[in-house]
């Protein structure tokens, strides 16, 4: 099933969640965005980085960004579609937190029907949860 969302304006790019072949569902464009362009961003619920480990101990679908030493952002509530950007070996975008937001950019030219996809780094899977990205030298673990 996909869905195409209203964009609120941090949206900057049109895009659809729907059935990924990486992970569960992800984030396609659903329209062309250009290399270096910010494509929108999440937000959610701020916590302390303290509650952000403990929530994710018991997650097995993990949608949390520390967003510096102290504080997080729980976007597991959220209703932006960047919050199903999934990882990548090798992405078409990165991830940037910018004054305590969570943005995404292209890393080059998306074409419509394209998985949007970031590097998460490291993660609160500490190693726990393979990697499905299949991409030509996949590290094999997040």
């Amino acid at each position: 099933m996909s869905s195409l969302f209203v964009r609120p304006p941090y949206q900057k790019y049109a895009v659809a969640v729907r059935r990924s072949a990486i992970d569960g569902f992800g984030v396609f464009a659903a329209e062309d965005v250009p290399a270096r362009r910010k494509i929108g961003e999440i937000r959610g619920e701020a916590i302390s980085v303290a509650e952000a480990r403990r929530r994710a101990r018991d997650a097995a679908r993990i949608m949390i960004v520390e967003v510096s030493a102290r504080s997080a952002v729980d976007a597991s509530r959220s209703r932006d579609p960047m919050r199903f950007t999934n990882h990548a070996c090798r992405p078409n975008a990165r991830l940037a937190i910018r004054d305590g937001r969570i943005e995404f950019y292209a890393l080059r030219a998306i074409v419509p029907g394209e998985e949007i996809t970031v590097d998460y780094g490291e993660t609160h899977h500490e190693g726990r949860l393979r990697c499905r990205c299949g991409a030509p030298g996949c590290v094999g673990r997040l």
